[in-house]
C-alpha cells in the first residue's frame, strides 16, 4: 500500500518550481489525498485523525497558559486563579486543556483497544503499535506532570505518592526521586522541573506522531477482516473517503468535548485540586486522574511479599509491568489471525479484558482495603494472565472461523445477506 509512483502533477509554475526543490505539497498529497486505504474501514479507525487534533489543541492551549503561569509554591495556584478571572480568555483556554487531557485519553484508549480487537499490532507491524505505546508512556508522563502544575491539595499529594514509588527501588530509588523533586520534598524546584518537562513532552510526542503516522504509511492500515490489500479494487484514495468519515467523527467528538467545556467544566478534576496545597493537611483519600486508576488499583493490589521482594516494590513493579507488557502484545498473541471478528474466543477474553480494565478503574478510587483489595486482586490477575497465558494459548488451542479471500469479498459479501462468505484461502492468506 505504501509503494507506487506518485501520481501528484503540479497545477502552476510555482507549484512546479517549489515541488522540484521542496516536495513538501507532493508529500501532503501522497499521504493525504492519494494514499490508498481499505474500503472497509469503519468509525473505530478515526480516533488517529481525533487524537491529532486533540494534541494541537493541547499544544496550542498550553502555550498560551505558560505565557501566564508562575512555576512556583507561592505562586503557582494564585496564577492558575489569575489566568480564570483577569486574562482573556483565560476560562475557556483553561478548561479547554483540562478536559482536553481527559478526553485525549479518551480517544487513545479507544483507538489502542480498536488496535487490540483488530490486531492492528501484528506482523508487519509490531513497530508501528511499539511506537504507539512509546506515545501512550509520554501522554501518561505528561499528564502527571501538568496535574501537579495546579498546586491543589490533590495536585500535591498525588506527587509525593507517586514520586514516593521510585524509593521501593534499593540503591537507585532515592537519587531518582530526588533528581525528580529537586529536593527531598515536592517543593518549588518541583514544579519548575515539572512545568519545563510538561511544557517541552508535548512536542516529543508530536515527533513520535510523525514517527507513527509514517510506519503506518510504509505497512499500511488495518481493516476489520485483519486480510492485506491484494489489488486496487481493495482500496479507495484516503481523500475523500477517509476524511469525510475522519471530519464526522471528530465534529462529533469535539460537540461532546465542548458539552463538558461549557457545561461541565470540572466535572471530570477532583474536588480537592480547587483548594491550594497544604503539606500539613492529608486528604482522606488521595487519588490520581481517572485515566490512572486501573494502574493504581494494580499497585495497591500486591499486599504481600513475593520472595524477596516486598509488597511496595512488587506493587510498583506490577504497576510499570502492566504498561511495559503492551510492548510484548505483538509476540504475546501467537494466532496466525488478526481480526476478532474471526476469533470467538478471542473476542469473548477481549471484551472481558475490557470490562476487567473498568473495573479496576473503578476500584482505583476506592480505599484499598477490605473487599476492594481482594477485588483488585483478581482484576489483577486476570489482567496479565490475558498476556500471558490466555493469548499465548488461545493461539494454539483456538479455531477461527473462516477468513474473506479479500477486502473486497468481504465487502461484498456484507452488502448481500449480511454475512461473510465462507473463504477458502490458504492459512498463510488469512492476514
Amino acid at each position: 500500500m505504501s509503494g507506487g509512483h506518485s501520481t501528484y502533477e503540479p497545477s502552476s509554475g510555482l507549484g512546479k518550481w517549489v515541488d522540484s526543490r521542496l516536495p513538501l505539497p507532493r508529500l501532503v498529497y501522497d499521504s493525504f489525498v492519494a494514499y490508498p486505504v481499505p474500503r472497509n474501514i469503519n468509525y473505530a479507525y478515526t480516533f488517529g485523525a481525533i487524537l491529532s487534533v486533540m494534541l494541537v489543541v493541547q499544544i496550542l492551549t498550553g502555550i498560551v497558559l505558560a505565557m501566564h503561569y508562575v512555576a512556583s509554591t507561592e505562586g503557582a495556584f494564585t496564577s492558575v486563579e489569575n489566568i480564570m478571572r483577569d486574562v482573556n480568555s483565560g476560562m475557556l483556554l483553561r478548561y479547554m486543556h483540562s478536559n482536553g487531557a481527559s478526553f485525549f485519553f479518551i480517544a487513545v484508549y479507544i483507538h489502542m483497544f480498536r488496535g487490540m480487537y483488530y490486531g492492528s499490532y501484528k506482523a508487519p507491524r509490531e513497530i508501528l503499535w511499539i511506537l504507539g505505546v512509546i506515545i501512550y508512556l509520554l501522554m501518561m508522563a505528561t499528564g502527571f506532570m501538568g496535574y501537579v502544575l495546579p498546586w491543589g491539595q490533590m495536585s500535591f499529594w498525588g506527587a509525593t505518592v507517586i514520586t514516593g514509588f521510585f524509593t521501593a527501588f534499593p540503591l537507585i530509588g532515592e537519587p531518582i526521586q530526588e533528581l525528580l523533586l529537586g529536593g527531598f520534598a515536592v517543593d518549588s524546584p518541583t514544579l519548575n522541573r515539572f512545568f519545563s518537562l510538561h511544557y517541552l513532552l508535548p512536542f516529543m510526542i508530536a515527533g513520535v506522531v510523525i514517527l507513527h503516522v509514517w510506519a503506518l504509511h510504509v505497512t499500511g492500515q488495518t481493516n476489520p477482516t485483519g486480510v492485506e490489500v491484494k489489488t486496487k479494487t481493495d482500496t479507495v484514495p484516503f481523500t475523500p473517503y477517509a476524511t469525510i468519515k475522519d471530519g464526522f467523527a471528530t465534529i462529533i467528538f469535539l460537540a461532546v468535548f465542548a458539552y463538558f467545556v461549557f457545561y461541565m467544566p470540572n466535572y471530570l478534576g477532583h474536588p480537592d485540586n480547587y483548594v491550594e496545597a497544604n503539606p500539613l493537611k492529608t486528604p482522606a483519600h488521595i487519588v490520581p486522574e481517572w485515566y490512572y486508576l486501573p494502574f493504581y488499583a494494580i499497585l495497591r493490589a500486591i499486599t504481600f511479599n513475593i520472595g524477596p521482594i516486598d509488597s511496595k516494590l512488587g506493587g510498583v513493579l506490577a504497576m510499570f509491568g502492566s504498561i511495559l507488557i503492551l510492548f510484548l502484545l505483538p509476540w504475546l498473541d501467537t494466532s496466525k489471525v488478526r481480526s476478532a471478528v474471526y476469533r470467538p474466543w478471542y473476542k469473548l477474553f477481549f471484551w472481558l479484558f475490557v470490562a476487567n480494565a473498568l473495573f479496576l478503574g473503578w476500584l482505583g478510587s476506592k480505599p484499598a482495603e477490605g473487599q476492594y483489595v481482594i477485588m483488585a486482586q483478581v482484576g489483577t490477575a486476570y489482567y496479565f494472565g490475558f498476556f500471558i497465558i490466555i493469548l499465548p494459548l488461545l493461539g494454539i488451542f483456538e479455531k477461527p472461523r473462516q477468513v474473506p479471500n479479500s477486502i473486497t469479498e468481504s465487502v461484498l459479501a456484507s452488502q448481500g445477506d449480511g454475512k461473510p462468505t465462507p473463504a477458502t484461502a490458504a492459512p498463510e492468506d488469512r492476514g
